[in-house]
């Protein structure tokens, strides 16, 4: 299996809302990744699509964040990754972390956080972000803080900073965390 990573451009907001809709037992995910792609409060984002052959297989999204005090730094919120079921378990949605960390870096990113799986991000370079001090826009679900992670993809040292991160409008509602 050979898997293809590309940007996304307008033509595919309806692959990307059935990637995401495929992906998650939640109606409510492709509907907040379809509402981020054109929340202005978001940009600049980075939004890719994996594809097996012509078949569109997984997504990533990487909306603007910032961190108070510290708006000098480029922030990024890694949110929703969706990997089609058929998929699953095969390393692509490492494939398109890298890819989207890799971008993000060349445009000079500084920070990335998710609020995801602890057993999964880990594997992909995030540490927990609570304990260096960066606190998420909402609390995180008890016994669950470890799930808030960050990432740095430049020379800059996560103790020189900490503080509130801040979301896209879309994102910033108590529900989302």
């Amino acid at each position: 299996m050979t898997i293809n990573i590309r940007e996304t451009n307008e033509q595919d907001r309806k692959t990307i809302f059935q990637v995401e809709d495929l992906a998650f037992n939640d109606p409510e995910v492709p509907v907040l990744a379809d509402e981020l792609l054109y929340d202005p409060t978001a940009r600049p984002l980075l939004s890719l699509l994996a594809f097996d052959g012509e078949q569109a297989v997984g997504h990533i999204l990487f909306t603007k964040g910032w961190l108070e005090g510290f708006e000098e730094l480029s922030v990024s919120i890694l949110a929703p990754l969706a990997i089609i079921p058929s998929h699953q378990k095969k390393g692509i949605g490492g494939q398109l972390i890298r890819a989207g960390l890799n971008l993000l870096k060349q445009q000079k990113g500084d920070l990335v956080f998710v609020l995801g799986h602890i057993d999964y991000y880990p594997r992909h370079g995030f540490v927990p972000a609570l304990p260096q001090g960066f606190i998420p826009p909402y609390p995180t679900k008890k016994g669950l803080e470890d799930a808030w992670m960050v990432q740095t993809i430049s020379t800059i040292n996560l103790a020189d900073c900490a503080g509130l991160v801040h979301v896209a409008m879309v994102m910033d509602k108590p529900e989302n965390w």
